[in-house]
């Protein structure tokens, strides 16, 4: 009899171990090398902070998370096929990516398998294909972009501009947007000067706008190359206001360009320079040493929608996950790591308030905030 009192006693421990031990897998699949290595790390890391938090306090529904990264190496391809993988490998979410020409290849994977996938790529046509199982981070360029129509129109006076754009699925996303904007706001487009994705040298594209006549130019590019065409410009004296989305005056642009970045003006969505993110801002360059730019706000955001939507219903179902993401708001007085108020509609998307921010000095300075939309 004790015998068996003492292995049913040994299978109740193992039950209670098991228990302790369980884990629901995430799949973090994003750009840890190649072109997009800087975004897609930041981003990796950010949602790494929220995922350590999330699992000292106890996990989602009692359960820690698991995380497995999947480095893209910024290939489309590769992306595709490791979203799959980490599907097979049992992945109840999936965070990233965050370039758009990958996402938008990729995310059919995830649609097809019912796994939600909460990234960060902002081109306009990632939550316009009618996926329900993709939510971004951060809203898209068709969002975005509008917000800055006044400055060039009121602010800036300007009848006259030029853009330099990536010529990929970010890219084209918010110069589409942009070409619009303008022609709804009587601004007459003088130079359109794509670039390839990664470019090096930004010299001819300078020279093109700087001869155009422009009053103003809206630079669409990522943070790599938006470095390189700012160290351009201020080398051809360009001499006209250089405006931009995020990616024009982030903290790696800052890093990267120097004093070439001061004048550089941009709407963003998320900056670590905000109230509301400094304290996020602080953890992170306590724990890599480093600043933050607005993709690290991104992936630790989208680690906790995953919590607390997951907590509203209940258990770990990925249909039930996509249908409360919906519509859903969330306040971050009630749910902190939102960081700021924010709402999804039924396609993805997502609102909240934003700012107009500059670089003086080698800083970012938030000089507006622009109201949710």
């Amino acid at each position: 009899m004790l015998k068996k009192h003492a292995l049913m006693s040994t299978a109740a421990l193992a039950l209670t171990a098991t228990a302790a031990l369980a884990e629901v897998r995430i799949g973090a699949v994003v750009e840890l090398s190649g072109g997009g290595a800087a975004a897609g790390t930041n981003y990796y890391d950010g949602a790494m902070i929220a995922i350590d938090e999330i699992n000292a306090a106890g996990g989602i529904l009692g359960e820690q998370l698991n995380v497995t990264s999947y480095d893209t190496q910024t290939d489309p391809g590769t992306s595709r096929a490791l979203v799959q993988k980490a599907i097979d490998d049992g992945a109840y979410v999936i965070l990233g990516t965050v370039y758009s020409s990958s996402t938008i290849v990729n995310m059919m994977v995830a649609q097809q398998a019912g796994v939600p996938q909460i990234v960060g790529a902002e081109a306009p046509n990632i939550t316009a294909q009618g996926n329900p199982f993709v939510f971004r981070t951060s809203y898209g360029a068709q969002k975005g972009i509008p917000a800055l129509t006044a400055y060039f129109k009121d602010t800036l006076g300007a009848s006259k501009v030029a853009v330099a754009w990536v010529n990929n699925e970010f890219g084209k996303g918010g110069h589409d947007v942009f070409i619009d904007e303008m022609s709804k706001a009587g601004i007459e487009v003088v130079a359109d000067v794509p670039s390839e994705a990664d470019a090096a040298d930004f010299a001819a594209d300078v020279s093109k706008l700087k001869e155009s006549g422009a009053d103003a130019v809206f630079v669409y590019l990522h943070e790599e190359e938006s470095a390189r065409f700012l160290k351009e410009a201020q080398k051809q004296g360009i001499g006209m206001p250089l405006v931009g989305e995020v990616t024009l005056t982030g903290q790696k642009v800052i890093d990267l360009a120097g004093d070439a970045a001061n004048g550089a003006v941009a709407h963003v969505g998320l900056t670590a320079i905000a109230p509301e993110f400094a304290e996020f801002g602080e953890k992170f360059s306590a724990k890599y040493g480093r600043e933050t730019d607005h993709n690290g706000i991104k992936g630790y955001i989208g680690a906790y929608a995953i919590k607390y939507a997951t907590e509203m219903v209940g258990s770990f179902d990925g249909q039930a996950f996509a249908d409360t993401m919906h519509g859903l708001c969330l306040d971050a007085a009630s749910h902190p790591g939102v960081l700021m108020d924010v709402c999804w509609d039924d396609t993805g998307e997502l609102s909240r308030a934003s700012f107009m921010v500059g670089v003086e000095d080698g800083k970012q300075v938030i000089t507006a905030t622009v109201p949710a939309n």
